[in-house]
């Protein structure tokens, strides 16, 4: 007799003994986790003053204004003509740098200019700073929470809550703390356990399958983190090779940006880290589910089959992603002559080589250790869920734990041979009652004694214990 259900639900899937058992194994390894991540942020959180918000807006000011695209004239240093959103309306000519002008500006674009007398000598004294998105990010930042909500109802509600906590994370904890001096890598691992905490919970609820895929989901993190520090002390990484890298030295000296490149590493993987626990846990249960009697290495090796399926598919996918990234630096360095070594170790590339196969060691690595989690769980349940116990008047056995119900009741069938059956039912807490039908249909009760968790009768009949 097998159990199918339409939802996944490991909770009941245990059993009452076997979940009550995976909780408390959970949460002896994950409490100690939460409260080393509780007082890291209450140790760490940035106090006193910040660089935060030290520096002037750079595109805010009285010489600054919003302007429409009403012609593309094209001509050198007065490339657009644009109507001002000053409250005058008027029409002036924009100069535009040329590659903006040939990505493609068009006639309604909304930009934002600057007025500076020192342009005159080049053309217009009105110049182009950047284009006005508000609008388009806005519209598009609505279809996606339509579409997530649309598909994935609650689950998916639940899970941009769980989005915008980890952001607020990284927004009032760890940017500051690093940007305060905190030392980058404790701050960077504090940080990021918040953001799981927040992600997972939040997302897929509070159980025994998310809290095994979180605890997945450390040691993914702890790989990571520890392959991150090596190997950009190893590979002699600076983190100084892009524009905004320089800039972030210049107006604050004292960051090293070679920690900011380790905690840029760590975080870059964590999606995709979760991504893979979740399943893996989840696979554990269906195959446990659809099989209850299977043994512990085949449930273990049927969910790695999984499991390499899914390594296969992200390992590519995060690889792909930093190339999407990093594609106008790999076509600068294509430019020179030089071999696929030099080139695939060149300070630029270096770092997203590293970055990419840091993160896919981490996560294929959290997949086995996911697995294996999920499969102990269930192996040390079903253990002492095996066997329900059966009594009736002739004695005690016992029946496999598919014949019982979810709460571990069990109900059986006998027949003396002349017509007469006898039913009878466990509660799952050791009692048990039975039911005699003779050939005419009528009917008597019999109540055995008690019995443990065991099997054993938990004591002598008393002088109640069979009424008929």
């Amino acid at each position: 007799m097998s159990h199918q259900h339409t939802e996944l639900d490991p909770d009941r899937d245990l059993g009452v003994l076997g979940a009550r058992r995976a909780r408390r194994i959970l949460a002896a390894c994950v409490l100690p986790l939460l409260i080393a991540t509780i007082v890291g942020l209450i140790a760490l959180w940035p106090g006193g003053d910040t660089p935060i918000g030290s520096l002037e807006n750079p595109v805010e000011g009285p010489n600054f204004t919003t302007a429409t695209v009403v012609e593309v004239t094209g001509v050198i240093g007065e490339e657009v003509r644009a109507e001002l959103h000053d409250g005058t309306g008027r029409i002036v000519p924009v100069q535009v740098p040329p590659e903006i002008v040939e990505s493609g500006i068009e006639v309604g674009s909304q930009m934002r200019v600057f007025f500076t007398a020192s342009a005159l000598g080049s053309g217009s004294p009105y110049v182009f700073v950047d284009f006005v998105r508000d609008v388009p990010l806005i519209i598009l930042g609505i279809v996606y929470a339509l579409v997530v909500l649309a598909v994935a109802r609650l689950r998916g509600f639940m899970a941009i809550v769980g989005l915008l906590a980890s952001l607020g994370v990284v927004g009032v904890f760890l940017i500051p703390a690093l940007m305060g001096g905190g030392p980058p890598l404790l701050v960077t691992l504090v940080g990021t356990s918040a953001m799981m905490f927040f992600a997972v919970y939040l997302a897929h609820g509070i159980s025994i399958r998310t809290t095994t895929a979180l605890l997945g989901t450390f040691i993914g993190l702890a790989a990571t983190t520890a392959l991150a520090a090596w190997a950009t002390g190893a590979a002699s990484l600076t983190g100084a090779n892009s524009d905004s890298s320089l800039v972030l030295s210049s107006v604050l000296p004292g960051v090293n940006l070679r920690d900011i490149l380790l905690c840029g590493i760590v975080i870059a993987g964590l999606g995709a880290l979760n991504d893979v626990t979740i399943t893996q846990a989840s696979a554990v249960w269906e195959l446990r589910a659809a099989s209850p009697n299977a043994p512990l290495r085949q449930v273990f090796g049927r969910a790695m089959r999984i499991g390499r399926d899914h390594i296969a598919s992200t390992v590519y996918t995060l690889a792909f992603a930093y190339v999407g990234t990093a594609l106008p630096v790999l076509m600068i360095v294509m430019l020179y002559d030089r071999s696929l070594g030099s080139t695939l170790t060149a300070g630029e590339i270096a770092e997203e080589v590293v970055r990419t196969l840091v993160s896919s060691i981490g996560l294929v690595l959290a997949i086995p250790a996911t697995t294996a989690i999920a499969t102990l769980l269930v192996a040390s349940s079903r253990a002492r869920d095996r066997f329900a116990v059966l009594a009736t008047p002739d004695g005690v056995g016992a029946v496999p734990a598919e014949l019982a119900d979810g709460g571990g009741a069990v109900r059986g069938t006998t027949s003396d041979g002349g017509g007469a059956g006898r039913e009878t039912t466990s509660d799952g807490g050791g009692a048990v009652r039975e039911r005699r039908r003779d050939r005419g249909g009528t009917a008597g009760a019999h109540r055995a004694e008690p019995t443990g968790n065991d099997g054993a009768a938990a004591g002598p009949p008393g002088p109640d214990a069979v009424d008929r």
